[in-house]
Order: C-alpha cells, then sequence, then structure tokens
C-alpha cells in the first residue's frame, strides 16, 4: 500500500511532498468540481430549452384559439341581447382591444422599472469594491512564539524559504 505520490503509507514524508500531495488533492478537487459544474449547467440549459419550447407551443396554441373565443364571445352577446351580429363582433373586438391596451400599459410599466433597476450594475460595483478591499488588505503579523516553544520542523521550514 503506497500514498498518492507513491511513497509507502507509514513512511515519513517531507513537508515539501505534503504540500505537494495537498497541491495536487487541491487541484483534482477543483478540477472535479468545475466538471461537475459544467454537467449541472448543461442539464439546465436542456431542462430550460424543454421549458421553453413547452411555453412557446402553448402560446401559438393559445393565438390559434382567439379567432374561435372572439367568435363564441359575439355569438354570446346576440343570443344574450339579440342585438344585430355586427354590433356583436364589434363589441367582441372591442373587448380585445381594451385586454390589450390592459397588457400594453403592465407592459410600460415594467419596462421602466426594468430600466430604472441597475441590478448587473450594482453587481459589477460591489465585485470592483470588493477587489479594492482585498488589494489593500494586508496580512496580520503573527505572533512571535517564545523560542522554547518553536517546533524544529517549523525552524527548517522558516530557513529553507527565506
Amino acid at each position: 500500500m503506497s500514498a498518492p505520490d507513491g511513497s509507502p503509507v507509514g513512511a515519513e514524508r517531507s513537508i515539501g511532498q505534503l504540500f505537494a500531495s495537498a497541491t495536487a488533492d487541491m487541484s483534482a478537487l477543483v478540477h472535479d468540481e468545475i466538471a461537475l459544474a459544467k454537467a449541472q449547467l448543461k442539464q439546465d440549459v436542456k431542462r430550460g430549452a424543454t421549458s421553453g419550447g413547452a411555453f412557446m407551443a402553448a402560446g401559438v396554441l393559445l393565438v390559434f384559439s382567439l379567432p374561435m373565443l372572439n367568435f363564441a364571445l359575439a355569438y354570446g352577446i346576440r343570443t344574450w341581447s339579440d342585438w344585430n351580429l355586427a354590433v356583436c363582433f364589434l363589441l367582441s373586438f372591442a373587448a380585445n382591444v381594451l385586454i390589450a391596451l390592459l397588457l400594453a400599459l403592465i407592459g410600460v410599466v415594467f419596462a421602466k422599472k426594468a430600466k430604472k433597476g441597475r441590478g448587473p450594475q450594482k453587481v459589477a460595483a460591489s465585485m470592483k469594491e470588493t477587489a479594492g478591499v482585498l488589494q489593500k488588505a494586508k496580512p496580520h503579523p503573527r505572533p512571535e512564539l517564545p523560542e522554547d516553544r518553536v517546533p524544529q520542523a517549523i525552524e527548517a521550514v522558516a530557513r529553507s524559504s527565506s
């Protein structure tokens, strides 16, 4: 049995070997996380496309069924009021125009709100602010350990990194 770097288990490994092993493991973990995120994104896009297609088909079916609704409304008005059929069709058209105007008004209100909202710009500004803070950050000084408490391994690493 051996460790991932080929050294036997139980054998003492240097700090450099341990660091190299940890770095390799972290790199593999990051690559696996990226692959998982890509797979999940691909699956979400596929589901979104299927959902969009279904909504599109429902919208097309609804648009093609509107003339039937208009005929039903006109003949219903004729049945209840006994008015001329042409007047009933004009009332049906007027109802459609009123509904279209109401939907257009709702669309204009939401478009104005969307134009006022600066969501992506706020996120970008926040990220720039965070980056600025991180660039100005300085590491905290570490307290000095008494000479008798400094382990030999830390001394060796400190000497080798100087």
